[in-house]
């Protein structure tokens, strides 16, 4: 078991944002957490990756309670975090937004850089280029990369298609994929419900701080009730 969150509970101030909830994410898998705006998502991510802290319950990852883990220490522990809305610096040029994903690393980065270049062709292209003046998919691209580069056991995602056009949406979920396939384990939060299922091997449902559904990613594509709230009707045929 990689990470494991043991009836965890959040408040922001007297609202509980998260009630008691559960979920365990094996190592070498794609776990979605899909849900509606409002539903914690958000919050589920950042009490993982310790900007948000837990009113109770415990957050263990690789077998060590991290519950009470600063945030810096989680990232060298192996967490790392793509943010909803993409935190990118945009004063900053590519390479230097890259840079910042490995502030914590004392060892050589130039294989890692090859590695996010390789898989973000168009981010090698414009690696001088203020991230500012880039497109939404790009700076996308750079918050993944950034990311990848404090070297993750475990990737965060928090909404990565959100605000991008169809086709770039397609080929984020392709590198999730390949990065997957590289050794990463992946939880991923999306109101896309059906991308994030389709390239998943299991997810949870979050509705108003609570998990309502857990299952096999294909069985949640095929549930009535997941299919009607968040897949727009019957997905069947």
């Amino acid at each position: 078991m990689l990470l494991e969150i043991k009836d965890v509970h959040v408040h922001y101030g007297k609202i509980e944002a998260l009630k008691g909830i559960s979920l365990e994410v094996d190592e070498g898998e794609i776990v979605s957490l899909i849900g509606a705006n409002g539903a914690g998502k958000t919050t589920t991510l950042r009490m993982i990756s310790g900007i948000r802290s837990v009113t109770s319950g415990s957050v263990v990852f690789e077998g060590k309670d991290i519950t009470r883990l600063a945030g810096h220490k989680r990232v060298i522990a192996g967490i790392g975090q793509s943010p909803e809305g993409r935190g990118c610096f945009p004063g900053m040029t590519v390479h230097e937004n890259l840079l910042m994903g490995a502030y914590t690393r004392k060892d050589d980065l130039a294989k890692d850089l090859d590695e996010v270049y390789e898989l973000f062709p168009r981010l090698a292209e414009r690696r001088t280029q203020a991230t500012g003046t880039m497109s939404g998919g790009e700076q996308q691209m750079v918050a993944i990369g950034r990311a990848l580069m404090t070297k993750p056991k475990m990737l965060l995602l928090d909404e990565p298609s959100m605000g991008l056009a169809p086709m770039l949406i397609a080929q984020i979920f392709s590198i999730i994929q390949e990065i997957n396939r590289r050794g990463t384990t992946v939880l991923l939060i999306e109101q896309n419900a059906q991308q994030a299922l389709q390239i998943s091997n299991r997810a949870y449902v979050l509705e108003t701080g609570s998990i309502t559904k857990t299952a096999p990613a294909s069985q949640l594509l095929n549930d009535p009730d997941v299919q009607k709230a968040y897949l727009g009707g019957d997905l069947t045929h």
